[in-house]
């Protein structure tokens, strides 16, 4: 069996006290070197320490059956690059996809697949946990996603030299919002998208700054007046920078009522 790489103590299914499992990114690469990278610093590193959420990083490589551990070849038909092979990533998601269990997605990080927003990351905040492939070179071959049940999610319409900076990307944005990651749950809760808005203006001290000052509402101390002005700044800050969102915000907003 290939060896799986644990970047925090092992806390396997149940612990002894009958709390849940920490929430486990398994990650599939073919390079576990480049784990935890950012995910090892700031809130999600003091997380990832602390045990609420568990990594795990499984080399690809390990699962090659010749000597030179390859794991791509050229493709049918011609053309550039290599092609990652089906039957050995097969066994590396197989592998995964028994540790982590029935209820816990596979995802594969494509252009191709559907986009990745806030209201994934909350539903995978409230599971078990995420498979996450990470493709190189030009892809992976198209009967893994056939034969098995691999979702493709993409973080946007560009291209990266590989999965990994966006397996990352996703797993940040799924730990930030566990409970106890972020020191006051408020601020997850007034991010961007969390209310298909982007989020308000921020300001701090010094109260003036190169002659701009802070608005007056923020330093009137009355709530019901900043909440207001917060929830403009949000609805125009959205509508003039993303009519995208201001569309669907609008539409279930006009719908609601």
């Amino acid at each position: 069996m290939a060896k799986v790489e644990q970047t925090s103590p092992k806390r396997s299914g149940a612990t002894t006290r009958g709390m849940a499992a920490p929430w486990t990114a398994w990650v599939l690469t073919l390079f576990p070197a480049i784990f935890p990278g950012p995910l090892g610093e700031s809130l999600a590193g003091t997380a990832l320490k602390k045990g609420i959420w568990r990594l795990e990083t499984v080399d690809i490589r390990q699962f090659a059956s010749d000597k030179r551990r390859s794991v791509d070849d050229t493709p049918f038909g011609g053309g550039p690059g290599m092609v990652l092979r089906a039957d050995i990533l097969a066994r590396s998601v197989d592998e995964a996809a028994a540790a982590a269990g029935p209820e816990v997605p596979i995802f594969y990080l494509s252009p191709r697949g559907r986009p990745f927003d806030q209201p994934l990351a909350r539903s995978l905040a409230e599971g078990a946990g995420v498979v996450l492939l990470c493709g190189r070179f030009e892809g992976i071959d198209e009967r893994l996603l056939e034969a098995r049940p691999i979702e493709e999610v993409s973080l946007g319409d560009f291209v990266l030299s590989g999965g990994e900076p966006a397996a990352m990307a996703i797993v940040d944005a799924v730990v930030r919002l566990l409970p106890g990651v972020a020191g006051d749950p408020r601020s997850v809760t007034d991010d961007s998208f969390e209310r298909g808005l982007l989020e308000y203006p921020q300001y701090t001290r010094p109260q003036e700054w190169e002659g701009r000052t802070v608005p007056e509402v923020l330093l009137s101390g009355h709530h019901e007046r900043i909440s207001q002005w917060r929830r403009e700044q949000a609805e125009r800050t959205t509508r003039t920078r993303r009519p995208d969102l201001w569309k669907r915000y609008a539409g279930a907003r006009d719908k609601a009522r």
